[in-house]
């Protein structure tokens, strides 16, 4: 068991590459979504 199995992520497989890219995939693709739809919405002026 490495030590990353021992955090949040508890289950087997949760240091593979495959869930490590999708787990940053979906992490950094919600935090570029905030950023747009903040500025957007504080830029719209219609």
């Amino acid at each position: 068991m490495s030590d990353i199995d021992r955090g949040i992520m508890k289950f087997k497989g949760a240091d593979t590459p495959t869930a490590i890219a999708i787990s940053g995939i979906l992490i950094l693709g919600g935090i570029f979504f905030l950023l747009w739809w903040g500025l957007s919405t504080a830029y719209t002026l219609g």
